[in-house]
């Protein structure tokens, strides 16, 4: 995009992907968690639906965190959109390095490896139970 567009891109695009990978595995974490949780498929679009609206217009993406109350951006630190977006502002539009946005990676790691691991326990408690 950035050569079609012409748009700058002020830091590294390759820590950019590594931040996109690590938001990729949570948010593909949190949605493994969910459809354990889920009996049905119809269940899981609508759970997919209330959980995911919620995580997108509250990351920061659409409106900035400052203007929300303090109890919604504390929430809002479990959801893996939120330390994306924070990833991709420093290092996309203010040139940032590792050194800076290394907190919202851990925190991608941190809240994907939960979710995962939960996600997995309830998966094997789930089939244990149909064996």
């Amino acid at each position: 995009m950035q050569g079609l567009l012409h748009v700058p891109i002020e830091g590294s695009v390759s820590l950019f992907l590594a931040g996109s990978a690590l938001h990729l595995f949570a948010t593909t974490s949190l949605g493994i968690f969910m459809a354990t949780q889920a009996n049905s498929m119809p269940q899981f679009g609508i759970l997919a639906v209330l959980v995911m609206m919620p995580l997108q217009l509250l990351s920061g993406n659409a409106t900035p965190r400052e203007s929300m109350p303090d109890f919604i951006q504390t929430l809002m630190l479990i959801a893996p959109t939120t330390h994306f977006v924070a990833i991709g502002q420093a290092i996309l539009f203010r040139g940032a390095g590792f050194a800076v946005v290394w907190p919202s990676f851990v925190a991608l790691l941190l809240i994907g490896g939960t979710f995962f691991f939960i996600a997995l326990n309830r998966f094997r408690k789930s089939i244990s139970q149909t064996v």
